[in-house]
């Protein structure tokens, strides 16, 4: 249950998402966690058990920095182009590469575009590879891959070409059920050959005579040229045994072979014809930008994009632990609070804090409606820190959550009492102009007249990503694993 919330963003497409985090004057991204409240119909809608669709307005936007109740920066190292996952098996009908996919020419499992196919699959060693030939739709025969050779291969029936092998990293960090990571491998990127004919579609036909030809590929490259085999008037299909591309060639951007020009020597000089038969072609199939293997993230269809953030613990005090969240997003280029300078910390707090003068007689609990009769002040109950006598609360922009019953948002001020609604604890603020407070995990807290306020501003930055889930309980010694993808 997510919502994309910008335009702005949409419009982006995956290369130049990515690339913004690792460039020097790239903007920042944040991952954020909200809503310690439940979900309920009377206010954002939905429940804990269905939680409500994100709406792609604005007025959502607004809302989540409301509930907002922290946030931890995206690195580099924390974002990977993925591609669906497709696990090798033997005695398993792959899908081969094919540059003319289409409603005309589907593929072997009926896909009528190219990334709708399972033309690559992983192996049990995390390599992967890509089915340049899936011996005319046979299923998959022989040992499991484990080459890594940077040029095409036959193994299983299939012709293979190696990508890339996944990291340690790569595999904890963006390795799931549903996606792989997806890089390019130097090694097979750099032996790429630019428009190479590395594999061919042949119709069999009929009425040809028998033997071995050599036939030039026409076209826009250069240097290709096709081995054309022939038994029982019949073209062998691409094989060890059967027609094979002799020479690939470069620069081919479209390919013919045509078979009324056939020779039997591979220097192509002098040799008797294929003969007139008919219904028979050979086709090349031409290689992506650059060969195949340059580019494993265009090749593989990779226009999805995986951010992986770990909250652990309390992340130096900045991420409750006492109270579950609902709410997982990203937000881009927010401001630190009170400025127009963009945040570039680590983690950030974003409920607001109290630091009590004195404990009340008994706890606050988490999520209760708390008031402050004395300005009208609502709000929510994120953690009481009964050690250090400090409430964190939130306000939301509904009735009893943040909302006084006038209809106005008003915040809590003054050395005036915080009170309960089911606890009935009631504490009135600290009136000392300026007090640090050392935290559990060792950062200090300021606070000017009681009050804290949190470490974004509200409303700055953009919204881009909100997605809702049933409540996540947080602990001191848990570890959050949260992946967020999103499609191109």
């Amino acid at each position: 249950m997510a919502a994309i919330i910008t335009e702005k963003f949409r419009q982006h497409n995956a290369e130049q998402f990515f690339e913004s985090f690792s460039e020097a004057s790239a903007s920042t991204y944040y991952l954020f966690i909200g809503k310690s409240s439940p979900f309920s119909v009377s206010t954002s809608g939905g429940d804990d058990n269905s939680p409500p669709t994100p709406n792609d307005d604005v007025v959502l936007e607004q809302h989540k920095w409301d509930s907002m109740l922290a946030a931890k920066l995206i690195s580099t190292s924390d974002v990977a182009f993925c591609a669906p996952r497709r696990d090798w098996a033997n005695s398993t009908t792959y899908d081969m590469y094919e540059h003319d996919i289409s409603t005309t020419n589907p593929t072997t499992s009926g896909a009528t575009n190219l990334y709708d196919s399972t033309f690559y699959f992983m192996t049990s060693e995390y390599k992967v590879y890509k089915v340049l030939d899936n011996n005319n739709g046979v299923a998959y025969s022989g040992v499991e891959p484990t080459s890594t050779s940077a040029i095409p291969f036959e193994l299983g029936g299939y012709t293979l070409q190696y990508m890339y092998t996944l990291s340690v990293s790569n595999i904890d960090k963006f390795l799931t059920s549903d996606f792989i990571p997806v890089v390019t491998d130097s090694s097979v990127s750099g032996a790429a050959a630019n428009g190479s004919i590395d594999t061919l579609r042949v119709v069999a036909g009929s009425g040809f005579a028998d033997g071995t030809y050599y036939s030039p590929i026409d076209g826009d490259g250069s240097g290709g040229v096709v081995e054309i085999k022939v038994a029982g008037g019949a073209i062998q299909r691409q094989g060890s045994s059967g027609s094979n591309i002799f020479a690939a060639g470069t620069g081919y951007t479209f390919a013919t072979v045509d078979l009324s020009n056939t020779f039997s020597n591979s220097g192509m000089t002098v040799g008797a014809s294929i003969g007139s038969g008919s219904g028979g072609s050979v086709i090349p199939i031409i290689s992506p930008r650059g060969g195949h293997g340059k580019n494993a993230v265009e090749e593989l269809g990779a226009h999805y994009v995986m951010m992986n953030t770990k909250l652990e613990q309390a992340e130096g005090d900045d991420v409750t632990v006492a109270n579950d969240f609902r709410e997982v997003g990203i937000v881009k280029d927010p401001f630190n609070f009170g400025t127009t300078t963009i945040s570039s910390a680590s983690t950030r707090r974003q409920s607001y804090a109290i630091k009590m003068a004195a404990s009340p007689s008994t706890d606050y609990i988490i999520d209760e409606k708390i008031t402050q009769s004395t300005t009208g002040a609502v709000g929510r109950v994120v953690e009481w820190d009964a050690t250090r006598k400090i409430l964190y609360y939130v306000q939301e922009r509904f009735t009893d959550f943040g909302i006084a019953a006038n209809g106005n948002q008003i915040s809590f001020s003054g050395a005036n009492t915080v009170t309960g609604a089911t606890s009935n604890a009631a504490a009135t603020p600290s009136a000392t102009s300026s007090e640090n407070v050392t935290l559990a995990g060792g950062t200090t807290l300021t606070f000017t007249s009681g009050y804290a306020n949190p470490e974004l501003q509200p409303d700055s930055g953009h919204i881009l990503y909100v997605e809702n889930r049933r409540p996540i309980s947080r602990a001191s010694d848990q570890t959050e694993d949260i992946k967020i993808v999103v499609e191109f």
